[in-house]
């Protein structure tokens, strides 16, 4: 039996106990859809392998070559992830487009006895969902840009927000990246795709009726580029702007970037990479001040001589709307909960609400 999507909030429901992606490692690496476990029907050097000799040699050796490959993968996962399961275990499995992959991957699992379902169009349909929503069309959303210079805990306010049932899309946190020079985080960022796979589910459970608050980036998070439907978004939306005194950012950011300054070498390389922008003299000086774990001091330096002029560089570059301001004046979870009615008040003002 097929299942067909037709929009991507049916991922939050998938009719499915387990949901088996049957393409090889690394077309799983590049994206997949949420939810689900990695058991290639074949491994990328097979995949490689049978698709030279598909292309270069004989269609029929191929398929015969292929169907030997896929017979003994599948069978070691029936004998390995999969030998717990009972009578009563439902999975759907999809391939690169519901082909031959997942087809012979079903094929062995429904002669078993499971009720097994194959996704309609494998990756491609679900793949096509995403593109539908963040590049064929503009987006029906009311975002709200909620800006402020690096340091005025912009992130922990979303959250924050989202808790008193603010609609949010945190971009750093789908990105795994905090958008500054600094802003490498463990783990690395996702692919593209697989980024904008993320976006696009986000996306698709907001309510366009509702604002929606989004932190104010550039056209990119790390390495990461955002969707033109997004961007366009952005760029004509209302801004409600926080501030924060300087030694209070300086104190907040020594603390949300603890995984760096507990890894000195870590933060002493990254700096490295403003060497082209602020010269040798003054990275060594802030390298200097990463041995002496002079962390508070650091942030305050880099804040100043830094992340400051930046900023103002990018708003003298961007036409973006005249702000709401709100000012925090301490940044602990206190104070930015005090804010709270404040900041919300901003964004309903700035939205129309």
């Amino acid at each position: 039996m097929k299942l067909t999507l037709t929009h991507i909030g049916q991922l939050a429901e998938l009719p499915c106990d387990t949901l088996i992606d049957a393409r090889s490692p690394a077309e799983f690496a590049e994206d997949h859809l949420p939810g689900a476990i990695n058991l290639p029907s074949l491994d990328d050097a097979q995949r490689a392998e049978v698709g030279t000799i598909y292309v270069q040699e004989d269609r029929f050796k191929a398929r015969r070559i292929g169907a030997s490959m896929v017979a003994r993968n599948v069978a070691a996962h029936l004998e390995g992830p999969l030998a717990h399961h009972g009578g009563g275990w439902q999975p759907l499995v999809y391939c690169w487009r519901g082909g031959q992959r997942s087809g012979s991957f079903v094929s062995i699992l429904e002669q078993i006895g499971w009720r097994v379902r194959l996704l309609d169009g494998g990756y491609r349909a679900y793949r096509r969902l995403v593109v539908g929503i963040l590049y064929d069309s503009p987006l029906a959303l009311r975002p709200v840009l909620l800006d402020g210079n690096t340091g005025t805990a912009k992130t922990r306010l979303l959250h924050l927000l989202e808790r008193e049932g603010v609609q949010i899309v945190d971009l750093e946190g789908l990105a795994n990246h905090r958008g500054s020079a600094l802003g490498a985080m463990e783990g690395g960022q996702p692919t593209q795709k697989l980024f904008e796979g993320r976006l696009a589910q986000k996306l698709a459970t907001l309510d366009p009726k509702r604002p929606v608050v989004i932190e104010a980036e550039s056209h990119k998070v790390g390495t990461r580029i955002l969707p033109p439907s997004l961007w366009s978004a952005m760029k004509v939306a209302p801004v409600v702007r926080v501030t924060a005194p300087v030694e209070a950012r300086a104190r907040f950011l020594a603390e949300a970037y603890g995984d760096m300054t507990e890894r000195p070498e870590t933060l002493s390389a990254a700096l490295d990479l403003l060497r082209p922008l602020r010269g040798h003299e003054a990275v060594d000086h802030w390298q200097e001040m990463v041995l002496a774990k002079d962390f508070t001091p650091l942030a305050e330096e880099l804040i100043r001589q830094h992340y400051d002029p930046g900023y103002e560089r990018a708003r003298a570059r961007q036409d973006m709307a005249e702000p709401l301001a709100v000012h925090l004046p301490a940044l602990d979870d206190a104070a930015l909960t005090a804010a709270l009615p404040e900041l919300m008040a901003a964004i309903e003002t700035a939205s129309g609400t």
